[in-house]
């Protein structure tokens, strides 16, 4: 089923309305500190928060897995079996471990903490060669996507073999990409070679799609706001973007980069903003920040340059952790309220 989306576009320079009684603070301050990791070549694609505080991240050109301590600030490495696995998303699952897709294997690998050891499960079907980003269900199973090879589909870590289960997106060549559950734990993903958000039932995984209104766009990754509703970067035309799953309506706002910013990492803070950043120059990553109540943009260079921020997660505190990939390093954002007036 595919629900037809109408759009109220508005231009970032156009959004000036007030909002009273905002509850979202447009005074912040951001201080970004970054930490080179071991590995060489690193190239470090997603970052996740485990249950303990600690920082993981997946060093995709190096076939490790990292962790970093933010207290001690101490990194500890994981080799991987598989060579060239290509490690790209990951996630921890409530008991601390670790997993991870090998995006050049076809493979979904654990990683446990305590003892080092990893376990691997192949994708059932070869043509589910590139696995790309999970999510844990809220009854332990994981949701992922697999890009190239057109499939959404589950994980059973209960079961010996994994249980994977794929079904294929009903858009051909659609390329589904990122994944983000609401707060019922139902999981939505962008189709990142279509103008397409997609919604799987968690347990038929039978999907609905929701059109973008220009068929230029390109969701890359996605976020969930506190009230369910989905933000997105889009990649190809430079904006940010905003889907209400029950109405089909889309907002659309002009990035502050412009139309080449390519949108990319993305997420919402406890207090309802959005942030993500703008990666169309890999060597001048920007940092921004979206109140959805004024319609207000706030950026912030990111110091090393960030090499093209794919990935951002944000920890308990309510820091934000980018993977920096093409200088190596991760960062994290720490917010604080300004001390200024706007």
């Amino acid at each position: 089923m595919r629900v037809k989306a109408f759009a109220l576009i508005a231009l970032a320079a156009a959004s000036i309305a007030l909002v009273e009684a905002a509850s979202i603070s447009n005074d912040v301050d951001v201080k970004i500190d970054e930490w080179m990791t071991p590995s060489k070549p690193a190239y470090p694609h997603d970052p996740a928060v485990a249950p303990d505080g600690s920082v993981w991240y997946t060093a995709q050109r190096a076939s490790t897995i990292g962790r970093f301590d933010p207290t001690t600030q101490q990194f500890k490495e994981y080799t991987l079996p598989t060579a060239n696995s290509g490690p790209h998303g990951l996630q921890a699952d409530k008991d601390g471990n670790i997993w991870y897709t090998g995006n050049a294997a076809g493979l979904i690998g654990k990683v446990d903490p305590k003892t080092g050891k990893v376990t691997e499960y192949k994708m059932p079907n070869a043509k589910a060669r590139d696995p790309h980003t999970i999510a844990f269900l809220q009854d332990g199973r994981m949701f992922l996507t697999v890009q190239a090879g057109n499939f959404v589909g589950t994980l059973d870590p209960k079961a010996p073999d994994g249980a994977i289960k794929l079904v294929e997106s009903p858009t051909v060549n659609s390329r589904p990409y990122c994944v983000r559950l609401d707060s019922k734990g139902v999981p939505y993903f962008d189709e990142f070679n279509s103008n397409r958000i997609g919604r799987a039932d968690p347990q038929t995984l039978v999907i609905n799609e929701f059109d973008l209104p220009d068929k230029a766009a390109r969701p890359r990754r996605i976020a969930m706001g506190k009230d369910d509703t989905v933000w997105y970067g889009d990649y190809a035309r430079g904006y940010l973007g905003h889907l209400d799953p029950k109405s089909g309506k889309v907002e659309e706002f002009a990035s502050p980069g412009g139309a080449d910013s390519k949108p990319y990492a993305i997420d919402v803070t406890a207090d309802g903003a959005i942030w993500y950043v703008e990666t169309g120059d890999d060597t001048k990553n920007v940092l921004v920040r979206f109140n959805p109540e004024t319609k207000k943009f706030l950026t912030w260079p990111i110091p090393s340059g960030g090499g093209t921020v794919r990935n951002m997660e944000i920890d308990k505190k309510g820091d934000i952790w980018l993977a920096c990939s093409g200088v190596g390093k991760i960062a994290r954002v720490r917010v604080t309220a300004g001390k200024g007036t706007l």
